[in-house]
């Protein structure tokens, strides 16, 4: 998702967060595993410069390891193009085997989560741009009015985010099943044909009395910019957006997120936003804005820099990211 955009205003300069911005515990268990991660974040480096996640076998979330893809699944893992291939663009999307979880509407399995419910919101829809007078049409999201919704952005060669983001929640959807978690999707494969809108995607969860929810996103900032962040909600009280019940714990989910991130992927933090916490507090998202459960967005890469997008790319290290998202939210639920 680009900040250009309706659902984000352009970012303020850089800047370290001051003290008691956040609160000590998770800061601290995030600062922790962001250093037992140096290993994978020197793997990350490596991957990147090298235009793809390696393909040999290992232990699911490590960070040499190739699992099943994200959001689409075969017998076999290709690793993506060189981003420094002669034409100068981002590789095309491959895919790795395993589950990714497409169709998979099956009852939940017994397990630690079992009799939670966590809503996915895989942002955008591969269909949004075949609709852009309903996504333009304005909702009030609490604090002002913004468009429905967007068509996101891409890669250089082409990879939707509304693909990749379809493709991350349906490998997310079948770990969290596998936990014994009942997990709903704000739109899969389709159904709607564009949107929701965010005002929407925010009542899915409400309605669902979700016990967690994420928006899944890639950011389209400037080339050089990479890494992840996990977007926490403000403290919002405006017309219909009230968070201040749930931005604590929104928090405490959005740390656990981002500290099993770094440790599963060995994707570093954002080096552009967030001051290397890979947390970000934000009020003008209507997804967080107009939600009463617990609930972050997380911009998994910036699919506009040529390593970054070499590995969301990758099914592979899609899965990773599927896993990092699940390992976070597990954590988060059973306390």
């Amino acid at each position: 998702m680009s900040y250009v955009g309706p659902e984000f205003d352009p970012p303020q300069p850089e800047r370290r967060e001051g003290p008691g911005r956040f609160r000590r515990g998770p800061v601290v268990a995030l600062a922790a595993l962001v250093s037992g991660a140096l290993l994978g974040w020197v793997a990350y480096e490596a991957v990147g410069s090298s235009g793809g996640p390696g393909s040999t076998g290992g232990s699911a979330g490590g960070p040499g390891s190739s699992t099943a893809a994200e959001r689409s699944a075969t017998s076999g893992t290709s690793s993506p193009a060189s981003s420094s291939s002669p034409s100068g663009k981002s590789p095309s999307p491959s895919s790795s085997a395993g589950d990714d979880g497409k169709g998979a509407d099956l009852p939940a399995a017994s397990g630690p989560l079992k009799g939670k419910v966590i809503v996915i919101d895989p942002g955008h829809n591969p269909g949004n741009f075949r609709h852009a007078s309903e996504i333009n049409r304005k909702v009030n999201i609490g604090t002002n009015w913004k468009e429905c919704d967007t068509t996101g952005t891409a890669t250089n060669g082409g990879y939707a985010e509304a693909r990749f983001t379809l493709d991350v929640a349906h490998r997310l959807r079948a770990l969290l099943r596998q936990q014994g978690a009942t997990v709903k999707l704000t739109h899969d494969d389709g159904s709607p044909s564009w949107g929701p809108c965010v005002d929407e995607r925010a009542r899915i969860g409400n309605s669902a009395h979700a016990d967690a929810a994420i928006s899944i996103h890639a950011d389209g900032s400037a080339p050089g910019n990479r890494g992840f962040h996990v977007i926490l909600p403000a403290a919002v009280h405006s017309g219909a957006a009230d968070t201040r019940p749930i931005a604590a714990a929104s928090h405490d989910l959005g740390a656990s997120i981002a500290g099993n991130f770094v440790r599963v992927t060995g994707e570093a933090p954002s080096n552009y936003i967030g001051g290397g916490t890979g947390l970000v507090t934000r009020k003008d998202l209507g997804g967080l804005n107009l939600s009463t459960v617990p609930k972050v967005f997380i911009e998994c890469g910036n699919m506009r820099d040529s390593k970054d997008a070499a590995l969301l790319t990758s099914g592979a290290w899609r899965q990773k990211a599927a896993e990092g998202i699940s390992e976070g939210i597990v954590s988060f639920l059973r306390g």
